[in-house]
């Protein structure tokens, strides 16, 4: 296969139409409101979900769309769901906000609690990382150019670590059990953290903290076709719509699948 399939691609349209919102919106002046649980929102988020939901809904209109943006679902409704879109219309509202560039449009379709599709594209830059189970993963880096395959990389040595921008933790014993005391870290906002390993310019990003669904589905379908893993700290492969809470537990996302993660995070 010398390109994407014609879904993904056709998501990726979607994508890149939202991210034209998103780009409107970023060129002016804009206010930020504060959600209910203290993150931050824009006219940009919700004019990215607005291009999102419509055109999912002209590709495949029977399907459920849940989107961090969206009408809050319940378990009740949500636990009926076998195969739905997962949406982040903007992820990375801080970066956005920041002006840093670093910050994402995500969809995935779940399948079974799986990612089965992903689409990552950064507005800014126009790169744009989509992949599908069994598809593999590629690379469009920008709106028309080439689709080229992507894959990740032997762990190097010394590893390169992408940490968040916006986020820190007290992740530096687990990360030196992992790869070592010596290694780079490579500051990154958003879900571009995963597609760094997915492209092989990184080896593995450390989470703990919260985050949502949302956040990591698209993401893990892209960084899982190019040969990488998401999993918890248990070592099990992330799965979604898991029950009432729409958080994900905290989890380590890697580019080398050769190595036993699951012996190194039950470690002491």
């Amino acid at each position: 296969m010398n390109t994407p399939g014609t879904l993904v691609r056709q998501i990726g349209d979607i994508a890149r139409a939202a991210a034209r919102a998103i780009l409107d919106v970023y060129a002016g002046d804009f206010a930020v409101q504060t959600k209910a649980d203290a993150s931050p929102v824009t006219a940009a988020d919700l004019a990215a979900q607005k291009v999102i939901v419509a055109g999912l809904a002209a590709l495949e209109p029977h399907l459920p769309v849940l989107s961090e943006e969206g009408k809050s679902l319940p378990w009740s409704e949500r636990r009926q769901w076998s195969r739905y879109w997962l949406v982040d219309p903007l992820d990375g509202t801080r970066e956005f906000v920041k002006r840093n560039g670093e910050f994402t449009v995500n969809i995935a379709l779940i399948d079974d609690h799986r990612s089965v599709l992903g689409v990552v594209l950064a507005p800014v830059s126009g790169e744009l990382y989509v992949a599908a189970e069994g598809e593999g993963c590629w690379l469009q880096e920008r709106a028309d150019g080439d689709w080229r395959r992507i894959h990740t990389r032997p762990l190097a040595q010394p590893a390169r670590v992408a940490g968040s921008r916006s986020h820190g933790g007290a992740q530096s014993d687990m990360l030196r059990r992992l790869v070592g005391d010596d290694h780079e870290l490579q500051p990154l906002g958003s879900s571009l953290k995963f597609c760094l390993i997915a492209r092989g310019d990184v080896d593995i990003y450390l989470r703990l903290g919260l985050t949502s669904e949302w956040d990591t589905a698209a993401a893990q379908c892209v960084l899982e076709e190019a040969g990488g893993a998401v999993l918890d700290l248990h070592g099990r492969p992330f799965r979604y719509n898991r029950g009432e809470s729409l958080l994900n537990p905290e989890f380590v996302a890697v580019g080398d699948r050769g190595i036993d993660w699951a012996a190194k995070l039950r470690s002491e």
